[in-house]
């Protein structure tokens, strides 16, 4: 069976498969930008970029894209972060005022940008984001008519402390997450598209109650670790991390469908004991991160979705996002 809950391995050398793909032969970093805070030197080697794999013709993918400012890398993350929300709305992730998703400033580190509490995420704009100093919870830009999620901020903000190499985290309570937390139990490796995290989804072994306080958060980001990328709450929900909003979130949207697949083969297992789950071997759930766990990879996902819900918003999720900006410091 393929663990998918301990911290993530580092490794070293080629990793051999029978498909006619070239494996990474060693672990090159590909920061986000170049003022983007890099990995600690503990932390797991960063991955190759292999979408020259994934694309044949021209205009292959390219990634993460790179700005001339940091206002326009702003407005960038601000617009997909709404899209993102609006995707979530589709997907069926409300559940009253919960659920949040912060990413830090391009350009100021010491802050992050949350959504507003009490918005359907299927009206959220780019102007509707609100800025807060990391340490102190205090409103330094953005959007300044609503208030932020006080326990969403006690969890993101205690995260993004403990991992400088996080730019963002979704958080929210999604109905298969829930199901499957009830459990405490981690992911299997059922599937190709769920070793896009393997080895780096943690698991929680008790509840804390609803975050009131930054220890609270502390406890989860401790959870989390320093390298894992995704942590299944017990009887809470899911929460995922990235170096892009675009990455969090669908990294978010693989592992809520990935504990409802597992709900389903645990359902189909029990009514009928015949059947037998087998899972990827380590080594192809290995090779398999290694390509398509990568940030740049993982960006490349997102972007389906995000497009297509700034096409279905129209002008309304861009309005007024050149105007979003952090108070000088």
């Amino acid at each position: 069976m393929a663990p998918s809950y301990t911290m993530l391995e580092e490794v070293t050398g080629p990793i051999l498969a029978p498909q006619p793909i070239k494996a990474a032969e060693s672990f090159v970093p590909h920061p986000s930008q170049d003022t983007a805070p890099h990995s600690e030197p503990d932390g797991p080697a960063a991955l190759e970029c292999q979408l020259q794999e994934l694309s044949m013709g021209p205009n292959p993918l390219t990634g993460i894209p790179t700005f001339p400012t940091q206002q326009e890398h702003r407005e960038h993350i601000l617009l997909h972060m709404a899209a993102v929300f609006r995707n979530w709305a589709r997907m069926g992730y409300t559940e009253g005022i919960s659920g949040h998703i912060s990413v830090r400033d391009p350009e100021y580190s010491d802050c992050l940008w949350m959504n507003p509490i009490g918005k359907h995420f299927g009206l959220m704009n780019a102007s509707d984001m609100v800025c807060l100093e990391i340490d102190t919870g205090k409103i330094v830009g953005g959007n300044r008519t609503r208030p932020v999620n006080a326990p969403g901020y006690h969890i993101h903000s205690q995260i993004h402390k403990a991992r400088p190499d996080v730019h963002s985290i979704c958080h929210a309570h999604t109905i298969a997450g829930r199901a499957w937390s009830a459990f405490g139990k981690p992911l299997d490796m059922l599937h190709q598209d769920i070793c896009d995290l393997y080895n780096s989804i943690a698991v929680d072994s008790s509840y804390g109650g609803i975050v009131t306080a930054a220890e609270e958060g502390q406890r989860i980001a401790s959870v989390l670790g320093k390298h894992s990328k995704a942590a299944i709450l017990l009887n809470h929900g899911l929460l995922t991390v990235g170096s892009t909003v675009d990455e969090a979130s669908f990294l978010f949207g693989l592992l809520d469908r990935s504990c409802e697949i597992q709900l389903r083969v645990e359902a189909a297992c029990a009514g009928n004991p015949e059947l037998k789950k087998k899972f990827v071997p380590d080594e192809m759930a290995l090779f398999n991160f290694r390509m398509a766990g990568e940030k740049n990879w993982l960006y490349a996902e997102a972007q389906p979705d995000i497009e297509y819900e700034i096409e279905m918003a129209g002008e309304k999720i861009k309005q007024g996002v050149g105007k979003m900006k952090v108070d000088q410091k």
